[in-house]
């Protein structure tokens, strides 16, 4: 398989896509609040989205576009405002947008997808919204730099902008794939307030795009958590409009191989970027079992331990509180040995083993706190039950997420 080169670039790193970024107003004041990602061509479009039963209406709009819309041109994204909780005057609002933007840039109303993030149950303000496709269209371009300020415009309570592009070459043709995303709180997909725009120039069907990202969300989007809050909003969107000229993907082959490969290598990246910028975190923790039974009980396990409260604030404190991790492992559902589990701490600072077959090994607290002390840190159990094993990620739990979300309204 041909090696994957990442890139500087988002979502129009791929060829044939376009972004902009606009000041709408719709809530914030100061700063870009909606963001727009367009193709040139026509794409075909998978998704996953919330599986929590309360689903804002711009989830209920883009189910209905990306199951019955033959392709898809435009995304519309506003932040501020989630469009949640709003009933049938708010999913008339996405209907409202796609018209709007079906205007101004001539392509049909079932050919744009919307996505909205921030406070629950407010109406959007429809003309401001409206007036901001207006600036969308003038603002839009091809080049990096509009690729980025979209990503920005996204963000709610998020620190940093998160984008990746990476490329291949598949049937002799260099194929790229660009993404962008947003989420910081309310993050535990069960596909957060996740919203993710993966573009690709990739010609591939729609039924195998569908198939691969079905595939790929198990053990990258779906295995991030801040906060044990499944958001009404979670969005993830993948464009392909084929741009690339490679042969089409039709069925599983070397050419699938590699295209999941470059989505995996994305939504990895844009996932755990997710995760280590939660509210008020310091540090993305990432949890490895190994040796697990099944796939099943390796994905339970590291989920378990990844959002424990306690496991979360001892990295904060940076304490290697080893019996947490056992105490969460031993609630999973999942049985095993206790007895016969190692326990590892690893980061930058270098790799540590803290028990071993069950019971604490004579390790430095020291050096455990060092390793601990690392903006990124990763717990590695080996539960020797067979060879299965399965990666979550998260972030610890400090003093400033509940500040963030105690007066998020307000």
């Amino acid at each position: 398989m041909e090696e994957i080169r990442e890139i500087k670039g988002g979502v129009t790193a791929a060829k044939g896509f376009e972004a902009a970024a606009a000041a709408a107003g719709i809530k914030y004041q100061g700063r870009t609040d909606m963001a727009l990602v367009y193709s040139q061509r026509p794409c075909v479009a998978a998704g996953t989205f919330t599986t929590n039963v309360v689903k804002a209406a711009p989830v209920k709009w883009d189910q209905k576009i990306v199951e019955e819309s033959p392709f898809v041109r435009a995304v519309i994204v506003n932040s501020g405002i989630a469009n949640a909780c709003t009933g049938a005057e708010g999913y008339g609002y996405c209907r409202e947008t796609a018209r709007e933007a079906s205007e101004i840039f001539r392509i049909p109303e079932n050919a744009v997808l919307v996505a909205s993030t921030g406070v629950i149950g407010m109406q959007l303000p429809m003309e401001r919204l409206k007036r901001g496709i207006g600036l969308l269209k003038e603002a839009k371009g091809a080049s990096l730099e509009h690729g980025t300020a979209a990503a920005k415009a996204i963000m709610t309570t998020d620190t940093v902008h998160k984008e990746i592009a990476v490329r291949t070459v598949i049937g002799g043709k260099t194929v790229t794939v660009g993404g962008m995303c947003k989420g910081s709180g309310m993050i535990h997909p069960n596909m957060c307030t996740m919203l993710a725009f993966v573009t690709t120039d990739a010609c591939i069907s729609k039924e195998m795009l569908e198939r691969a990202v079905r595939a790929d969300v198990k053990d990258t989007f779906n295995m991030i958590s801040v906060d044990g809050d499944t958001s009404t909003n979670d969005t993830l969107l993948v464009l392909a409009n084929g741009g690339a000229g490679n042969r089409e993907i039709t069925e599983e082959s070397e050419d699938y191989a590699a295209f999941a490969a470059a989505l995996r290598a994305v939504n990895t990246y844009l996932a755990k970027k997710m995760a280590g910028d939660g509210e008020g975190a310091t540090a993305l923790f990432e949890v490895k079992i190994v040796g697990a039974e099944s796939k099943e009980d390796a994905v339970t396990l590291s989920k378990s331990v990844v959002t424990s409260s306690l496991v979360k604030a001892a990295v904060y404190g940076h304490d290697a509180n080893w019996g947490r991790i056992l105490c969460a492992m031993g609630y999973s559902g999942v049985e095993f040995d206790p007895e016969r589990v190692d326990l590892f701490f690893e980061s930058a600072a270098g790799k540590l083993k803290i028990i071993e077959n069950g019971v604490a090994v004579d390790y430095s607290e020291e050096e455990a706190t060092k390793i601990l002390s690392e903006p990124e840190v990763t717990a590695i159990a080996d539960v020797k039950m067979g060879e299965a094993s399965a990666t979550a990620w998260g972030c610890d739990l400090t003093y400033d997420y509940v500040k963030i979300n105690a007066d998020y309204r307000s």
